[in-house]
C-alpha cells in the first residue's frame, strides 16, 4: 500500500477531523447546521474531502428510509458521519450525495 496523499483546503473557516486535524470540509460547502447525528448536533455538506467511504446499508431515520454509506477520515479512521446515497421519502431527495459530519468529532483548523 502506498502513501495517501490528502487535499488540503483554503479559505475563512476550515472543519477538520478532532482526532487528527485533516482537513474535511469549509464553511462553504456547508449546506446546514439543523441536522442530528449519532452523537448529537450534525453538519450537512456539499462536498468533503479527504474522507473514505463504507458499503451503503438501509437505515431508518427520523425523516425516513435511506440509504447511507459511514465515512471515515483518511489519516486516522475515525467514523465522522454518513454520505447519504438515496432518500427514499420524496421530501428527503435533496440529500441525495450529501454528507453529514457530526459536530463533536471536528474543529476548525486553519
Amino acid at each position: 500500500m502506498g502513501l495517501t496523499y490528502r487535499v488540503y483546503l483554503e479559505g475563512e473557516r476550515i472543519y477538520g477531523c478532532a482526532n487528527c486535524k485533516t482537513h474535511l470540509a469549509t464553511i462553504h460547502s456547508m449546506m446546514s447546521r439543523a441536522f442530528n447525528g449519532q452523537h448529537g448536533r450534525a453538519y450537512l455538506f456539499d462536498g468533503v474531502v479527504n474522507v473514505t467511504e463504507g458499503e451503503p446499508a438501509d437505515r431508518e431515520m427520523t425523516t425516513g428510509k435511506h440509504t447511507v454509506r459511514d465515512i471515515s477520515c483518511i489519516k486516522c479512521q475515525m467514523v465522522l458521519g454518513w454520505k447519504y446515497d438515496r432518500a427514499y421519502e420524496p421530501s428527503q431527495q435533496y440529500k441525495e450525495g450529501k454528507y453529514i459530519l457530526e459536530r463533536n468529532l471536528l474543529v476548525d483548523v486553519q
